[in-house]
This record gives C-alpha cells, sequence and structure tokens, in this order.
C-alpha cells in the first residue's frame, strides 16, 4: 500500500473529492449489500463532521486520498462476496497493482478517465484468534481484506450517513452508507498509530476528539459501549502512553502534519483534548 503523505499539504482536495464521489458511487452499486459494509479510514471524520457544522474558525478536515471500506464476516458466511465482485467489475474497478507490477488483491481501482484514478482499501475483522493483523484474507482467486484487529467495533459503533452529489463519473445519486462512529474511529485510529506511527493518524485522532459534536462527552458517549473490548482498553493505553505530553510522539506528530515543525501552543491543545477524554473514560 502506498505510504501516507506525512503533511496536510499533500493532500489535494481535486483527489479527496473523487474519494468522495467514489464513495457514492460505490453505494449505489452495492445496494442490498450495504448492510455488511462500514466506511472505515480517512474519509470517516469529514462524514461524521461535515464542513458546515464547524465554527468558522475551524478548518475542515483535510480528507483522504483512497476509500477503505470495513467488510462484515457474516459477508463470507453467507458468500454474498461472490455478488460483491462481480458488481465491482461491472462498476469499472478492477485489482490495482504495487510498485513492482503485482496485482494488490485487496486494493481495487477505477479508472474513469486516463488522467483519474481512485482506489479502494478493504479491511475485515479477525475471525481466529490467531489472526494477525495486516495479514491478507484471501476470499477469492483475485479479492481479498487486510485482517484489522479492532473493525468488529465498527460494525458495533456505526452511523448511517447520507452522502450526496456527483459519483466518479458524473451521475448524481444520494445513498445513505454506515460510518464508523467516532468511538471505534479512535479505537482504530490509536491502533493504526502504534502499529506504523504515521503523522496523519495521530492528526486524525486529535481532530476527531476536538470537532465530534459538542464536546468529549459526545466521544465518550460511543466510547462507553465498548469501554470494555480488549482492542479499546489497548486504544485508550496508547493515548495515555503517546499523547499526555506535549512533546510525545502523538502531539509532535500533529503538529508536524498540520506545519510541517513543532508548534507549542498546538501540541498542548492535542494533549488537552486528549486527557479529557481519557479522565472521562476512567484514566488519569
Amino acid at each position: 500500500m502506498p505510504e501516507k503523505p506525512s503533511f496536510a499539504y499533500e493532500y489535494r482536495r481535486e483527489q479527496v473529492e473523487l474519494v468522495r464521489q467514489t464513495c457514492v458511487y460505490v453505494a449505489t452499486k452495492l445496494g442490498d449489500l450495504l448492510e455488511e459494509f462500514v466506511v472505515v479510514g480517512g474519509l470517516v471524520p469529514s462524514l461524521l463532521i461535515p464542513e458546515k457544522s464547524l465554527p468558522q474558525d475551524e478548518d475542515a478536515h483535510v480528507g483522504t486520498m483512497d476509500l477503505d471500506l470495513g467488510l462484515s464476516l457474516a459477508l463470507l458466511d453467507a458468500h454474498r462476496y461472490e455478488d460483491l465482485t462481480s458488481r465491482l467489475r461491472r462498476a469499472g474497478f478492477e485489482p490495482d497493482v504495487n510498485e513492482g507490477g503485482n496485482p494488490t488483491f485487496q486494493r481495487w481501482k477505477i479508472e474513469p478517465s486516463p488522467d483519474l484514478k481512485v482506489t479502494v482499501d478493504f479491511v475485515i475483522p479477525p475471525s481466529l484468534n490467531e489472526d494477525k493483523g495486516g495479514n491478507l484474507r484471501h476470499i477469492e482467486r483475485d479479492f481479498a481484506a487486510v485482517i484489522t484487529p479492532g473493525l468488529q467495533l465498527a460494525f458495533k459503533d456505526k452511523r448511517r450517513v447520507s452522502i450526496r452529489g456527483d459519483t466518479i463519473i458524473g451521475e448524481k445519486a444520494s445513498r445513505d452508507v454506515w460510518v464508523c462512529g467516532p468511538g471505534a474511529f479512535l479505537v482504530l485510529k490509536a491502533l493504526a498509530f502504534d502499529t506504523r506511527g504515521e503523522n496523519k493518524d495521530a492528526y486524525d485522532l486529535y481532530y476527531v476528539i476536538r470537532n465530534y459534536g459538542s464536546g468529549v462527552d459526545d466521544i465518550f458517549g460511543h466510547l462507553k459501549p465498548i469501554l470494555d473490548e480488549q482492542e479499546t482498553r489497548q486504544a485508550l493505553q496508547i493515548l495515555q502512553r503517546d499523547f499526555s505530553d506535549p512533546n510525545g510522539v502523538g502531539p509532535r506528530r500533529v503538529a508536524e502534519f498540520l506545519y510541517a515543525v513543532p508548534n507549542e501552543e498546538l501540541q498542548a491543545d492535542v494533549v488537552g483534548f486528549v486527557r479529557e477524554l481519557l479522565i472521562r473514560c476512567g484514566i488519569s
């Protein structure tokens, strides 16, 4: 998988909009299969926190360069994945290729024109204790998903969001999709940050904690039902370890993502919001 850009200025508005258009397009093609999917990853903050709901002095989320879709295990049990891959192909999607020219069965692409390309990454929860995060679950000969610990929480904490506008091929459409809720999103992002330490993951965490709903209590309301889950407790420990000091790796990487240099005021703000959430979760 291509590395995430390390700085906010590397995210082009045009590409971000293409990802949103691809989400609408995929939703129009999946139809009755949508109940078995949840949008995860970098598109989530802009879907949970619409730009029009932000204060005038708050910047919109930078977005994402690709679309991440979580698959439910029920899709496998019912063998409906065969219908899924058939619909994807008919819609113009096909497996992407890596830098070595080899197909990436967990990442499919669509290229509606020679100068346009968007990729969709598929992820799936572990089904067995021995399933290792980051490995591929091969579902069909040319279709796979990345095993992602904690993804099952996105199906417990999810919100139905209406998305509308142009599809990537220029159609007008409106669909309701399941989107990972803010509680599960923070868990998944904290686990991702622990694994790969990306600037963007730190920024996504901070952005959602700072801007979702009317305050940290709204975030806690989504975390509370999954608070005793192993992945949630692990995520909170990661936040405590990496985001409790202004010069910790979490706050520093938020500042690096936004400004490319340290920023004391921003780093202190990150610590303040994370600390407030941790206290609300019973961690001091």
